[in-house]
């Protein structure tokens, strides 16, 4: 790893008895064995709750003794418990609408893809009106209202993917309000569920399009109707007894069956006097039974204590957990293991702890995390970040790896969310460094920078920094950026959140080398300075930050 002029001196004293960073690299043979160790069948598609998860734990624990990290979890263990309701639907008895020329059934998977986060045998929703609500966004300091104060309680509501401004166009009133093409947290579909929920509906669909989701119904579909949620009284239930996705293709017949042309009304969605419309005449009726658990799943955490400022803690994350156990694919493999998402970034997180741990002993505590449930909602780091074992005001960064290209060196690195942060000069500074340059990620509108276990801590003011291979094509040094989209298209398009998500011979792990080697480089210098990156002007996350200044030096 790669050493700044303000660490040099220091660096070079400290050579003289031990090594430093600039002597150790990041191993490609350590963080190879690593994948193809967490992505073997033996732990099982690494699901929470789970035998594979398990071995999972047992393995992270064995592998930061062995690298001589520090328990880091509450009450000085290896774990921080994170408990979690499971629940899986069971086929349905009932899934349809019924409409003015009739009843429309729908199909799990097939038109529609739902699943419940409560703890019912059964999600029941009967004769449901429908009500389309536009993009759902309720954003006063924008300026923008779908609801108009429209009752939706009982009610199902069905909304379009992404922001007002997704596809708008110079002169219509959402233009700019929501960052243009780059999504914005209001285009989740995590916030679509949420706001629902607080506008008393019963039901939520998704009108799924690849384009403005940023993936194909293939991946909605993943899951195979399982979810999981963090354990909540129950008075803090969502009242959503099923929540998820609507196909497009069933949607405008839907609509079409209501006299109504959904392409007109992604139009008047963009306006700002738009109001939500009922579908008059349909209602959605549903019955499935569901199976419910509570587990204990769990967070791994180690540590580097500092030196003078023990108190400070610079952090570096990845998830461990994949999908677990699904149907056979064409090769008869039935675990989704996800040796790229994220067994490669637990590896090179690993990787970075043993490189640092030979180093000189950092000033500042360095953590080391393995979440458990990012797949299911980023709820570990969640968990984390709302019961945090070293406090948010003095936690300096949150530095998060989340699938990187295998396709070889690279002469750039992908920026994750430009203009929240002071990281990003950093990044781009070290990448100078490494003879590379900082490429704003390809698609801002796929809202990247909500969709990884970084943004738990960046709701609460922690400056964060993402390295995610697929936020755009990477300008290999072999291909340019047409090989570096291709390897992005063939990975997204087959073996995102699916079996084939393996590692094989045809990896090139040259490129995330690159990027380990730069986002450690950039954790080893927080750790040892007095530096607090800052979150920029204009930032939603910059007033979370600025609450707790009074407790940093």
């Amino acid at each position: 790893m790669h050493k700044t002029m303000s660490a040099l001196v220091t660096a070079l004293l400290a050579s003289i008895s031990q090594p430093t960073l600039a002597q150790v690299s990041v191993d490609p043979g350590r963080i190879v064995e690593d994948v193809k160790t967490l992505a073997s069948d033996t732990f099982e598609g690494r699901a929470p709750g789970t035998a594979g998860e398990e071995r999972t734990i047992g393995y992270l624990i064995a592998r930061m003794q062995d690298t001589g990290l520090e328990p880091a979890g509450p009450g000085g263990q290896w774990v921080q418990t994170v408990p979690l309701l499971h629940t899986a639907l069971q086929p349905a008895k009932t899934l349809a609408f019924a409409t003015p020329q009739g009843v429309m059934p729908v199909g799990q998977s097939e038109q529609v893809y739902v699943s419940t986060v409560r703890p019912d045998d059964e999600a029941v929703i009967a004769n449901a009106p429908v009500v389309f609500v536009g993009y759902g966004v309720d954003a006063p300091e924008r300026g923008w209202d779908d609801f108009k104060g429209a009752d939706l309680k009982g009610k199902v509501v069905v909304f379009l993917v992404n922001d007002p401004d997704f596809a708008a166009t110079k002169g219509e009133a959402p233009y700019g309000k929501f960052g243009g093409r780059t999504m914005t947290y209001y285009g989740r579909w995590t916030y679509k569920f949420e706001e629902a929920a607080r506008q008393g509906a019963v039901g939520a669909l998704i009108v799924h399009d690849t384009d403005g989701a940023g993936y194909g119904w293939n991946v909605v579909i993943s899951p195979g109707g399982e979810n999981y949620d963090i354990v909540r009284k129950p008075e803090d239930l969502t009242s959503l007894k099923l929540q998820g996705w609507i196909s497009g293709d069933a949607a405008k017949e839907l609509f079409a069956k209501a006299g109504l042309d959904l392409a007109k009304l992604r139009a008047d969605a963009r306006k700002a006097s738009f109001k939500p419309v009922p579908l008059k005449g349909v209602t959605f009726d549903a019955d499935v039974p569901v199976t419910h658990e509570q587990i204990a799943s769990h967070n791994v955490l180690g540590r580097i204590p500092g030196t003078s400022h023990a108190d400070e803690v610079v952090m570096f994350g990845a998830h461990w957990d994949a999908y677990g156990k699904g149907a056979p694919d064409a090769q008869g493999r039935i675990y989704r293991a996800g040796a790229n998402d994220d067994a490669l970034g637990i590896a090179g997180i690993l990787d970075i702890a043993r490189v640092m741990k030979a180093g000189p002993p950092p000033q500042r505590s360095v953590v080391f995390a393995a979440w458990t449930a990012e797949e299911r909602g980023l709820l570990g780091s969640e968990y984390y970040a709302a019961n945090p074992v070293y406090p948010m005001a003095k936690t300096v960064a949150n530095l998060a790896i989340d699938i990187l290209q295998t396709a070889g060196a690279a002469n750039d690195v992908v920026l994750v969310g430009k203009g929240q942060d002071t990281l990003e000069d950093d990044m781009a500074r070290v990448a100078a460094t490494q003879g590379r340059t900082v490429t704003p990620e390809s698609l801002p509108e796929r809202g990247l920078f909500y969709r990884a276990d970084h943004f738990s801590f960046a709701k609460r003011g922690v400056p964060v920094m993402l390295l995610m291979g697929i936020a755009g094509a990477a300008d290999l040094k072999q291909g340019g950026t047409a090989a570096g989209q291709a390897w992005i298209d063939a990975y997204t398009g087959q073996c995102y959140h699916q079996a084939c998500d393996a590692y094989g011979p045809d990896w090139n792990l040259a490129g995330a080398v690159q990027d380990i080697d730069l986002i450690g480089t950039i954790g080893d210098e927080l750790a040892n300075s007095r530096h607090w990156p800052q979150w920029k002007p204009g930032s939603e996350f910059k007033a979370a930050r600025d609450k707790s200044a009074g407790e940093r030096d």
